[in-house]
């Protein structure tokens, strides 16, 4: 097939939402329903909880969240569907607001969302972020409202939320028969708003395999549901009579969102899910390139990469200790044109340098596979490209370079530093590799020097994140210690030396070479700015 073909069949997506709104049992049931496992990892109770196959950090399985974003792959063959399957690139991301910024990358990286929402708290202040950077990426959303087998706020109180909160338009698809905790199954709303069938779910044993179902007619579930069936079908034909109808174009223009009622713990919805993806989620697209980079090159520089022509890609997320027998780096890369074969020759185009891509995988949590070839759309992971790092662009043939990825301005800090002297070589080499990952970013002054950097972060648990894997992957104990600084903001060699001279301001340099003044507060930052308006203060993320 040619590459235009295969990227067509390609569904590219990131699963958002709050802490504990049930991301990675949705990773789990999506993997369950493509019959990639035979069994979900998760199950009832907190005591015989197990671990979700993306999840593979240990910090993940002993707090039962996610931190860290995980890619699985896998072909999806929906009912009535014929010819080949569809691919698809599926990333679970960490849905605590101190790793945002691990978040925003992924998203950068796909082609549309599933805005996950909690049947009994609704929207939440994480769900409320992740849906404005969606927004403002113009990436579509899927809403699916979780844990509708459980005890929750009325349907139509959900949608109006999401209306008035956010603007976004919910049209539902799947309309739910029985109220939050009685849920039964789904009444099917076609492209006129009119329900026309219903899909009733047969519970498994802890919602570990696939739910049975059946399908009956409009007047079959009358008979069945009575009261329930009547219910459903008048509320949907409410919102539907109110304008709430699946349009494409607002669809995909981030105006409206189809909307699905599922239970990702007992396998509820799940592959309506799915099918809605295939059936309308964008397909892989050209990419505009970064014009900075192409007003400041010298040589000739491609403005757009089609979908069809030369080979690029675009590196969103590196990653180690993935796997403890392999001591290795994953560089996880979003194919954005041509087709990627494993050992071709590749520019890195931050440096110009040229390197070959010798051991390339598709990742399932810590399952991985060799790739030979990927298309448009295809998230594979590129080991040992140390050279890589968040927001870099690799091509092949013609040169292109593609925007890069915002750092968050980081608002806790704190000094790291090895237990042990003897430790120190180890201390260096896994501070510059989680460094390069983006796990926290370093800061770096003479004053302190070398053995005692300062870690800044979005939020504290990064730094539980750093310290730990430090000790895992590197046998290396580390110790913190708090400095008194909340804001941190970009200046230049001229005004850090006044800056300097401040009381309550420290200066330092990032890995990158920017200069870096963290300030004790907003107050003494407005103040300074006050008094010295031509000081060069600016703020870090940059969109």
């Amino acid at each position: 097939m040619s590459t235009a073909t295969e990227a067509a069949r390609r569904r590219t997506f990131a699963v958002i939402a709050h802490p504990d709104a049930g991301k990675s049992t949705l990773t789990e049931a999506l993997a369950l329903h493509a019959h990639i496992i035979t069994e979900a990892g998760a199950t009832h109770g907190k005591a015989g909880r197990k671990s979700t196959v993306s999840d593979w950090m240990d910090m993940e399985k002993d707090r039962g969240i996610s931190i860290a974003s995980s890619a699985l792959q896998f072909e999806y063959q929906p009912d009535g569907h014929e010819g080949e399957p569809y691919m698809i690139n599926l990333v679970d991301t960490p849905g605590h607001s101190d790793f945002s910024e691990d978040t925003y990358r992924v998203l950068s990286a796909v082609d549309a969302a599933v805005m996950l929402i909690d049947a009994a708290k609704g929207l939440e202040p994480q769900t409320l972020k992740l849906f404005r950077v969606c927004k403002a990426r113009g990436l579509p959303i899927i809403t699916v409202i979780n844990k509708w087998d459980r005890v929750g706020r009325e349907p139509l109180e959900l949608v109006d939320e999401i209306v008035t909160e956010i603007g976004l338009q919910p049209t539902p698809l799947y309309w739910p028969v029985g109220e939050a905790g009685d849920f039964r199954g789904l009444a099917h709303v076609d492209d006129d708003g009119e329900v026309d069938s219903y899909i009733h779910f047969e519970r498994t044993a802890g919602g570990a395999t696939i739910a049975g179902e059946e399908h009956y007619t409009p007047d079959e579930a009358a008979e069945r549901e009575e009261d329930a069936w009547e219910t459903a079908v008048e509320e949907a034909e409410l919102l539907a009579a109110d304008g709430a109808l699946h349009d494409e174009e607002l669809f995909e223009s981030c105006e409206s969102s189809p909307l699905i009622f599922a239970s990702a713990m007992l396998n509820f919805g799940v592959h309506q899910i799915l099918d809605t993806l295939c059936a309308i989620a964008p397909p892989p697209r050209p990419r505009e390139a970064d014009p900075k980079a192409v007003e400041a090159s010298t040589t000739a520089m491609d403005t757009e990469r089609a979908l069809d022509s030369e080979f690029s890609g675009v590196v969103f997320k590196v990653q180690a200790g993935m796997d403890r027998k392999h001591r290795d780096t994953l560089a996880f890369m979003r194919v954005v044109s041509g087709e990627f074969e494993r050992g071709m020759q590749v520019t890195h185009a931050q440096s110009g340098r040229s390197f070959s891509t010798k051991y390339a995988l598709t990742v399932f949590g810590r399952t991985r596979d060799t790739v030979e070839i990927a298309y448009p759309g295809d998230i594979i992971g590129l080991v040992n490209a140390g050279a890589l790092a968040p927001g870099d662009t690799i091509y092949a043939g013609r040169k292109i370079q593609f925007p890069p990825m915002p750092q968050f301005a980081p608002e806790h800090f704190r000094v790291l530093r090895a237990q042990s002297l003897g430790k120190y070589k180890q201390f260096r080499k896994a501070l510059e590799q989680l460094d390069a990952e983006g796990v926290v970013q370093i800061l770096r002054n003479d004053a302190r020097g070398d053995a005692n950097p300062v870690m800044a972060a979005v939020g504290p648990m990064q730094f539980d994140v750093m310290q730990a894997r430090m000790e895992v992957e590197y046998n290396v104990e580390t110790v913190t210690e708090p400095i008194p600084y909340s804001v941190a903001r970009r200046t230049d060699a001229d005004s850090a030396a006044e800056l300097g001279r401040q009381r309550g301001v420290e200066i330092f340099t990032r890995t990158d070479g920017e200069l870096i003044a963290l300030f004790g507060d907003k107050w003494k930052l407005a103040f300074i700015e006050r008094e010295n308006p031509d000081l060069t203060i600016e703020p870090l993320i940059a969109d």
